[in-house]
């Protein structure tokens, strides 16, 4: 298969959840209002770190659309799928945009916030006592 290279993007970024691969930047985010069968999903402008599936066509709520699945490229986890083609104007604006599902992305300080706490009682709680 080969070595595989994988971008890492500069600042806040929304990444995989399985493997933490960059995927995309709050700059490039449309809209917070899709959903997909797993729930909640964004629309990007741009993803980096996906390959690209077959296309099929797929009625979706807003109407039939071409659409062709994404996948991580570091970890092969389904993240959401690329508009190839809108067949109604209204949903045009769709058209090589990119959604990921919110279950499967996390965005980065959802993971840089963990915080590990030690419960186990220390020197100093015993000397209080």
């Amino acid at each position: 298969m080969g070595r595989v290279f994988l971008v890492e993007l500069d600042g806040r970024s929304y990444r995989c959840k399985f493997c933490r691969a960059h995927f995309a930047l709050p700059d490039d985010l449309v809209s917070r209002n899709f959903h997909s069968r797993r729930g909640k999903a964004y629309l990007f402008n741009n993803a980096v770190n996906i390959t690209v599936g077959a296309l099929e066509e797929r009625v979706m709520l807003s109407g039939m659309h071409t659409v062709a699945d994404i996948f991580c490229c570091r970890c092969g986890q389904i993240v959401g799928w690329k508009y190839e083609a809108a067949h109604e104007k209204t949903q045009k604006y769709k058209e090589g945009k990119f959604v990921l599902e919110r279950a499967r992305i996390v965005d980065e300080i959802d993971f840089t916030n963990e915080v590990y706490v030690d419960t186990r009682p220390s020197m100093s709680d015993t000397e209080d006592a």
